[in-house]
């Protein structure tokens, strides 16, 4: 199960919306026959790919014929841009499939698992459940609560500052903890910023890992302006992939480069903010990515959107600055946000802390 927990790995910016799935098959020794992980959407999955390569490295239905199956997620059970896990596995005739997580999509939901002990097939539940989760959390998100796993990424100061009061924030933190902050991005299938990061930063927000093995899935950018006063200028416009601006329903003449598309989410003048989260479920985004700023941090934190804090801090103070997250004055405090330790890990000359609210429902 380590091998596929390994393997699932690779499909991440890879297999979106699908989930992130590794599969090894083993005959009764534990001699690795096959090994793969999920394509592309619309690609093969992983208990295919394994399959596939047992086969290529010339091993027939007789060594497949009591082969035991390691696999990270639940073999699917529905016909949908591919044919069902459950059934080519079934048909291969393997002895033992040994499932990490049960699938919790409606279409899958126990049923590939009833297929396969209904072919005599034996399996066991939950080798590598805790490592598989954290590697699904997002797809796991989407199919329980219909929202993305939003995931907030903060680079501060010891004293919490992520700006000096004019906007300078380049470079709070070190090289190793911007390309580690890309890795994070990596794993996001849309990336949340405001107009005031636009306007002061005008960052480009898309993925960009050299050398990676994998074919970029750029993520989903998306700009909550409730005004529609993103600059036809911005770099976040013009960077491959697709923008969605998020607005209030406000009106603008503005004719927006292509891959430009407008949304209108009000709510009380301005963007609803769950509203929008279930939209980008609606739309197959697993992982939310925010890199904002104080305003839009704080309305999310307020209204109890975020899952994850992801903080690089660097070893230096700013003193007077801008903050974090503009949360207004609490009446006490709890009434703060909680958050329960995950990490704290050095990146380079910074510490990368990561943090997770205590009760995510799944």
């Amino acid at each position: 199960m380590e091998l596929a927990l390994t393997l699932s790995q690779r499909a991440i910016g890879l297999s979106d919306p699908n989930p992130r799935v590794g599969c090894v098959i083993t005959d009764e020794q534990g001699h690795v026959l096959g090994a793969g992980h999920t394509q592309q959407a619309g690609g093969p999955h992983a208990e295919v790919m394994a399959l596939r390569d047992a086969r290529a490295r010339g091993h027939g239905e007789s060594a497949l014929a009591g082969a035991q199956v390691y696999v990270t997620l639940e073999p699917c059970a529905h016909h949908g841009r591919t044919p069902p896990c459950c059934e080519a596995l079934a048909a291969a005739g393997v002895a033992q499939v040994h499932i990490a997580l049960l699938d919790p999509n409606p279409l899958v939901a126990g049923k590939g698992r009833a297929h396969l002990e209904a072919a005599g097939i034996a399996c066991e539940l939950g080798l590598g459940a805790a490592e598989a989760r954290e590697i699904n959390i997002g797809f796991l998100s989407r199919m329980v609560l219909g929202r993305p796993y939003v995931r907030m990424k903060v680079a501060a100061s010891l004293d919490g500052r992520t700006a000096l009061p004019d906007g300078r924030s380049q470079w709070i933190t070190g090289p190793a903890a911007r390309q580690d902050g890309q890795r994070w991005r990596q794993r996001a299938g849309a990336i949340l910023t405001g107009l005031g990061t636009v306007r002061d930063d005008d960052p480009r927000l898309d993925l960009r890992l050299p050398g990676t093995e994998t074919a970029l899935l750029q993520p989903l950018r998306v700009i909550a302006d409730s005004r529609l006063q993103t600059p036809l200028s911005a770099r976040i416009l013009q960077a491959p992939g697709r923008v969605l601006l998020v607005h209030a329903g406000a009106a603008s003449s503005s004719t927006w480069p292509a891959g430009v598309e407008t949304l209108a989410l009000p709510t009380g003048g301005q963007v609803d903010l769950p509203a929008l989260l279930i939209e980008l479920g609606r739309r197959g985004i697993n992982e939310l990515h925010v890199e904002a700023g104080a305003t839009l941090n704080g309305a999310l934190l307020r209204a109890g959107l975020v899952d994850e804090l992801l903080v690089y801090l660097a070893p230096a103070l700013l003193g007077e600055g801008r903050g974090m997250a503009a949360l207004g004055l609490l009446p006490g405090l709890d009434a703060a946000p909680r958050f329960d330790w995950l990490e704290a890990l050095p990146v380079g000359g910074d510490l990368r802390l990561r943090l997770r609210r205590p009760e995510l429902g799944y």
